[in-house]
């Protein structure tokens, strides 16, 4: 065998869409071969003996060379080679997992008088996440939440918010995410992009995540933790209603800002407390 190789993240994960270019000392390109479902790269034909550089590149991780020294034998082993992530962002180990409530906020912030925000929060909700093992960007995102456990810390102004001016939870029970896509952003930054449901409407709606970190829990699991934000407008959910008060001003403003704190742990449940 001419070249083999295994393509690994740094935490050890076969990287199964990775293309290994070898190119002589004149920059002149002699093989190219993908690696397999499990990330490892085997070509047949020998090379020449002689130096070479290797160039592995993979979508979503940052590409890497090496130099090769092939002998008489035709043959280039080069064992285990490693790629990072695109920027230096790193995600946590492929696969699914699930949304920790206890451990995670979804709140929402909207303009009051035109002075002031209101915070609020949606303390009924699940969701799962899955990071795919060979291109992050094809990682997905789902969520539901209970539109009647909205609360802003007033029972007068919950009631309001639950009525058909805005999230009209007798017609429309859930709130949906689902992710369509994820792009790179920038270090340790992704933009997820899905459609969130909401007062009977679907509309796309982009994240902007920031990865935390992964570490290990109480209870021997292993917990994500990531922070997402969007802003929406109330009008493109066919919630139109507003009181305007003197000088023009709106009662309550027309963009909302979701803030996301999520905790999730690794495997399709969560542990026994």
């Amino acid at each position: 065998m001419g070249l083999s190789a295994r393509i690994r993240t740094r935490d050890g994960w076969a990287v199964s869409h990775a293309v290994v270019t070898v190119t002589d000392m004149a920059g002149a390109q002699v093989l190219r071969a993908e690696a397999d479902g499990e990330g490892a790269v085997r070509d047949a034909a020998p090379l020449a003996p002689g130096a070479y550089t290797v160039i592995v590149t993979a979508v979503g991780y940052a590409p890497t060379a090496r130099s090769a020294l092939v002998t008489a034998s035709g043959r280039a082993e080069l064992g285990a080679l490693t790629l990072a992530r695109q920027g230096g962002t790193e995600l946590p180990p492929p696969g699914p997992w699930t949304i920790d409530p206890a451990h995670s906020n979804v709140g929402a912030v909207a303009q009051h008088l035109g002075i002031s925000s209101v915070h609020g929060r949606f303390t009924d909700f699940a969701g799962t996440i899955e990071i795919a093992p060979d291109d992050v960007t094809k990682s997905r995102v789902a969520a539901v939440i209970r539109a009647a456990s909205i609360d802003t810390g007033n029972g007068m102004r919950d009631g309001h918010l639950k009525s058909a001016d805005f999230l009209d939870v007798e017609r429309f029970p859930e709130i949906t995410y689902r992710s369509t896509g994820v792009t790179l952003a920038g270090t340790d930054r992704w933009t997820v992009h899905g459609e969130l449901g909401m007062h009977g409407v679907v509309r796309p709606v982009d994240l902007d995540l920031a990865y935390l970190g992964t570490g290990a829990d109480p209870w021997g699991g292993t917990r994500a933790a990531f922070r997402a934000t969007a802003e929406l407008r109330r009008e493109d959910f066919a919630m139109n209603y507003n009181q305007v008060v003197q000088a023009g001003v709106a009662a309550i403003g027309t963009t909302l800002r979701v803030e996301l704190d999520v905790q999730a742990v690794q495997g399709e449940t969560l542990p026994q407390a």
